[in-house]
């Protein structure tokens, strides 16, 4: 089994393909595996690589270091291990805020991001105090209840029960990001991101509303979004053939961006 021992935990990660590197960050609880509609395409002519970061799947699941900040710098502890030169990171949901504060706080390290259904500054203080208290009360049943509604009516059962499976069985020590989530809003940093950003989100999206990825597009130089009709929270899984579609449509012009930065701009974001 592929692990790398990091920041006191251990990580599982898979690594397959050759090409430009592409670094896939799945979301709250579950794993690498929901990336496996995306593998067959992408590891034709990328070098692709999946992580649990740590807490979720396959990986340890640590009492510390469940922060943001936590999953960032084991982020930038595989990236060195693997010698992956600038990956394209794609981020589902929290993922995908672990790859813009990625981009933002080691912007050499990183050659785009991808936010997948990424909440940006969306939960409330109120909302997510009560799911913590809910996860506490009644785990099981409040994972059964709420995860039906990330995905667009007529999704298979079968998709829905396999991530409510995958959550029950990751640790409880991720509850940590639900109950900060609240506080986090990267808007104040948007303008000066310095990567090539482009939010990729269902159009039935109702645990995070399109206006997000719009409004933080709007904030950040150059960005983009595209919207995935007929998806909702989870549209690499939902609307897989275009989702991929769509994401090899977006690596080009990334690449040229990269190509583009000022040799000033290159120099390592300070910690």
């Amino acid at each position: 089994m592929p692990s790398l021992d990091v920041n006191d935990t251990t990580l599982y990660y898979e690594d397959e393909g050759t090409g430009p590197a592409l670094l896939f960050l799945h979301g709250w609880g579950t794993s690498g595996r929901t990336w496996g509609a995306q593998l067959p395409d992408f590891t034709r002519d990328h070098r692709v690589v999946t992580v649990d970061w740590r807490g979720c799947g396959r990986s340890a699941r640590p009492v510390r270091g469940n922060t943001t900040s936590g999953v960032v710098s084991d982020l930038v502890a595989l990236i060195g291990a693997l010698r992956l030169d600038r990956p394209v990171v794609v981020g589902s949901s929290i993922g995908g805020a672990f790859a813009t504060e990625l981009a933002l706080r080691r912007r050499e390290l990183t050659g785009g991001v991808v936010p997948v259904g990424a909440p940006g500054y969306w939960p409330s203080t109120e909302a997510q105090a009560e799911l913590v208290a809910a996860l506490r009360r009644d785990r099981a049943g409040t994972v059964a209840d709420w995860v039906p509604g990330w995905y667009a009516p007529g999704t298979a059962p079968a998709l829905i029960d396999w991530t409510i499976r995958q959550i029950l069985d990751s640790g409880v020590y991720i509850d940590e990001h639900q109950a900060t989530a609240d506080g986090y809003d990267p808007r104040p940093t948007l303008p000066g991101l310095q990567v090539p950003i482009h939010y990729l989100h269902g159009e039935l999206d109702t645990a995070i509303p399109v206006e997000v990825p719009r409004t933080c597009a709007a904030l950040t130089p150059g960005a983009g979004v595209s919207v995935i009709a007929g998806a909702g929270h989870m549209p690499h899984q939902e609307r897989p053939e275009r989702f991929n579609a769509v994401l090899r449509a977006v690596l080009p012009g990334m690449a040229r961006a990269e190509r583009m930065v000022p040799a000033a701009r290159m120099v390592p974001a300070a910690r």
